[in-house]
């Protein structure tokens, strides 16, 4: 199970998630991924998920919840809690969406997550 907690909604089974700390927009190491199904693709996925996301913002297509509140990722048994930070995620109808705290630059985090997602998969093509 896949489920991200921010403020009072609870999203359950995203099928993939990109943790964008605000940290990341400096320094990309930061970014975390996360997905039900752990195989060879996946990083496509990703990279379908991070690229899709942007033009989506671009073309202001993406849904994205502003928060004040921690967001909480669960995966199994590992959790992670972030305070500065963007979550891009597929939900459970495959649309694409994301959670941004208050005050964070969106479109800053959404690059960020793009440029990584790009190089990760061109770089094992």
């Amino acid at each position: 199970m896949l489920n991200i907690y921010f403020e009072d909604t609870r999203i359950e089974d995203c099928s993939a998630v990109i943790i964008v700390p605000e940290k990341a927009i400096d320094e990309a190491g930061y970014i975390q991924t996360l997905t039900r199904k752990n195989d060879a693709s996946s990083k496509h996925e990703f990279h379908a998920l991070a690229q899709t996301a942007y033009y989506q913002f671009q073309d202001d297509e993406l849904h994205i919840d502003v928060v004040k509140g921690v967001i909480r990722v669960e995966f199994g048994d590992h959790q992670e809690k972030h305070s500065e930070a963007m979550v891009v995620y597929r939900d459970n109808s495959g649309s694409f969406r994301a959670c941004v705290h208050e005050g964070l630059p969106a479109k800053k985090l959404l690059e960020a997550a793009n440029r990584y997602c790009s190089r990760w998969v061109r770089l094992d093509l």
